[in-house]
């Protein structure tokens, strides 16, 4: 227990990711309730699965690096960016991984891309 909190203690600090829950909250306020893309929606059913729901469903773990550039927001907010990693050692490490993987989507080379 000690070495956690120790760990802890002494890890870099970054109100990041509260920004990003901020920003999330703020949106579903802003926005309401929006459906989930079909092509992520579970499908139990055969009514589901004739309705769409799954269809071209890409699992990631099938892929290079277990990542596929996908858009899993609603259309009405597709390529909103919540988290916004902050400027300290560990989040630009962050920053660089994030940049190499959504690339065209998201512009994560800049910092505050909101």
């Amino acid at each position: 227990m000690s070495e956690a909190a120790i760990y802890l203690a002494t890890s870099p600090k970054s109100n990041s990711s509260i920004v990003a829950i901020d920003n999330a909250v703020a949106t579903v306020k802003s926005e309401g309730d929006l459906p989930v893309p079909l092509h992520i929606r579970n499908a139990p059913t055969t009514l589901m699965k004739d309705l769409g729901y799954g269809k071209e469903y890409k699992y990631a773990h099938s892929y290079s690096g277990n990542f596929i550039p996908d858009n899993f927001l609603p259309e009405e907010i597709k390529g909103t960016v919540f988290y916004d990693p902050g400027v300290n050692s560990k989040e630009e490490e962050i920053r660089k991984r994030l940049s190499a993987m959504w690339k065209d989507i998201y512009n994560y080379d800049k910092k505050d891309n909101r």
